[in-house]
């Protein structure tokens, strides 16, 4: 028998006709975590070659012997964020692609915290110290993104700073947010996954929830 779960939270039981109807929500959420891993190793590598101030990857490749670049000189993986191919990013556009990511793991993890993470302590109210736990790594992430915000505001922008030495601060905060991430991608798979792959929402099922999305954030208008 599984649980649907309704707009305002409530959970009610299903018959067990329904069971084939089970959406697989956590395993979205490894997917989910696997292109945010993705990405990250992306813009680091991004950071990388703006530190040895020439790309590596030939042009048109995606650096794995395949073609990525688009009509606009730009590669782009299956739902990655863009990426000059043949040179390394300048300042402006490690800042854009930096910038996006940031912006997709902060749009995930506030749909977990005020989505996911509701739905979960409702229906299964065993979770709610894990949940809690997810939580304050959430706000551990958080305080790694805005220094590493205000470290990408600053890159290239002048006033006699070595951008290469706001490269290699760029490229630590990346290292330390990608230790921490794994970390906590690896617990939440564990704890969760088998939780969220037993839920009905049938709100997701019509439009993807933000902690499910697999997308680059637009910029800013």
């Amino acid at each position: 028998m599984s649980t649907s779960i309704g707009p305002d939270g409530s959970s009610a039981a299903l018959g067990d006709h329904s069971d084939a109807r089970v959406t697989a929500f956590g395993r979205q959420l490894i997917e989910v975590h696997g292109w945010l891993r993705e990405e990250l190793a992306r813009v680091r590598a991004e950071v990388g070659a703006f530190l040895d101030g020439a790309g590596r990857t030939p042009a048109g490749s995606d650096g794995h012997g395949g073609s990525s670049a688009g009509p606009d000189g730009y590669g782009r993986n299956p739902n990655g964020f863009a990426a000059r191919g043949g040179s390394s990013p300048g300042a402006r556009e490690l800042r854009a692609h930096c910038s996006a990511f940031c912006s997709a793991v902060t749009r995930h993890h506030t749909g977990e915290d005020g989505g996911a993470f509701v739905v979960l302590a409702e229906r299964f109210p065993e979770l709610r110290p894990t949940l809690e736990l997810l939580k304050q790594d959430h706000r551990m992430v958080e305080d790694i993104l805005r220094r590493l915000q205000e470290l990408l505001d600053g890159l290239g922008a002048g006033g006699g700073a070595d951008p290469a030495a706001e490269a290699r601060r760029v490229l630590g905060e990346l290292d330390g947010l990608a230790a921490i991430l794994e970390s906590h991608f690896v617990y939440e798979e564990r704890r969760i996954v088998d939780a969220l792959n037993a839920l009905r929402v049938p709100s997701w099922d019509a439009s993807t929830p933000a902690f499910l999305r697999r997308e680059p954030v637009p910029p800013p208008a």
